[in-house]
């Protein structure tokens, strides 16, 4: 086999399917990227049985051939390498030759065959999304879901379509992220768990283009993501997704309107009294036209207020300050509305046509005055 790449594309590809590569396995044959140029086009492909990722890579065939070259250390001698063509050969002892300008690397392969290919699935109706509608569905709501895995359907996203509207769910037992959106065109009605991690990693991939396609395909165990010259095929989480909607209420006591940048950046800045580690919560007290925000650490002490327009009973309630600017952040709105019932309720951040809900619950708070 022999190649010929720019440096940026081969990077560019190199770059795309490590996301796929697992960090602990015991099958050493995943360790590493699929080069296999066999049939008159470039492609690179990664595995670890969960997550896989194939895409095109733009270069020259000069002799046809395939092999499995170790992920890592094939991505930092690319890295390293100067910005001029880089030329990939193999010999028939699977041992890969990469030169760029008077640096030539000579590193052991594996024989392409023993590799776990992208699993063949059947496509059925395709989901078509833009690429940026997608990624900001996916920045909107990641940030909810669970790190650990005690209990796994936490660690992925319900993706749900009803009535031709797709709804985003994620939760992980404190606060709950949904959005929504009207898709264009007809689709069934269907609900799966896409893994987190999945979509953290698509959404690094993606570019965001407003004029660019993501397809999606569900089956029973998997969802396949086309866009660009990429294919991710991921497994999904089996089991039933919470039922999220017996969670939401539309009673509420008091209602109160904020301008969300002012919002965000007074509990940002009070988290400067807060160290890593601790949980220390805002307090907020809401009176006829005023919000209160103060915060009491070892550190010192901190109060500010907001004007907001309220209807609805005064309230003392707290906050996990992290709950509230994670939702904020990804809230494009200027003025957000925010409901409560009472200091042991959560809280709901939504606006009129519900297109998205952040659900925060409440901490207990001890206020001295």
């Amino acid at each position: 086999m022999k190649l010929v790449f720019q440096k940026a594309d081969l990077l560019k590809s190199v770059n795309i399917v490590m996301k796929a590569v697992p960090s602990r396995t015991t099958m050493p044959i995943l360790e590493c990227i699929l080069i296999d140029a066999s049939a008159g086009v470039i492609k690179f492909t990664s595995n670890d049985m969960e997550l896989g990722i194939e895409t095109i890579v733009s270069g020259m065939i000069i002799e046809k051939g395939i092999i499995a070259i170790d992920a890592k250390i094939l991505s930092e001698i690319v890295r390293r390498l100067p910005d001029a063509d880089v030329t990939i050969s193999t010999d028939a002892n699977y041992v890969a030759s990469i030169t760029c300008g008077k640096a030539k690397f000579s590193i052991p392969g594996k024989s392409g065959e023993d590799f776990a290919y992208l699993p063949l699935i059947e496509k059925n109706e395709c989901l078509t999304l833009s690429q940026f509608t997608l990624k900001e569905l996916i920045r909107q709501t990641i940030f909810s879901i669970a790190a650990n895995e005690n209990n796994q359907l936490m660690t992925g996203e319900l993706f749900e379509i009803r009535d031709n509207i797709l709804k985003v769910v994620s939760l992980d037992g404190h606060r709950i992220a949904i959005r929504k959106i009207e898709l264009s065109g007809t689709y069934s009605d269907r609900k799966v768990v896409v893994p987190g991690k999945t979509l953290n990693e698509i959404s690094k991939i993606l570019q965001g283009d407003m004029d660019k396609q993501v397809s999606v395909f569900f089956s029973d165990n998997h969802v396949i993501f086309e866009f660009d010259d990429t294919v991710v095929v991921s497994r999904l989480i089996e089991g039933e997704y919470f039922r999220v909607d017996q969670m939401l209420s539309s009673d509420y006591e008091t209602k109160v309107t904020v301008n969300k940048k002012e919002f965000l950046e007074c509990i940002d800045r009070s988290t400067l009294l807060v160290k890593e580690g601790d949980k220390k919560p805002i307090i907020i007290e809401i009176n006829d036209t005023m919000m209160e925000l103060q915060i009491n650490s070892a550190i010192g002490s901190m109060k500010e207020d907001i004007d907001i327009s309220k209807s609805g009973k005064d309230i003392l309630i707290g906050f996990n300050p992290k709950f509230l600017i994670d939702a904020l952040k990804v809230i494009d709105d200027e003025e957000i509305t925010i409901y409560l019932v009472n200091s042991k309720a959560p809280c709901f951040i939504k606006d009129e046509k519900e297109s998205y809900i952040y659900l925060i619950l409440p901490v207990n708070i001890n206020v001295s005055r």
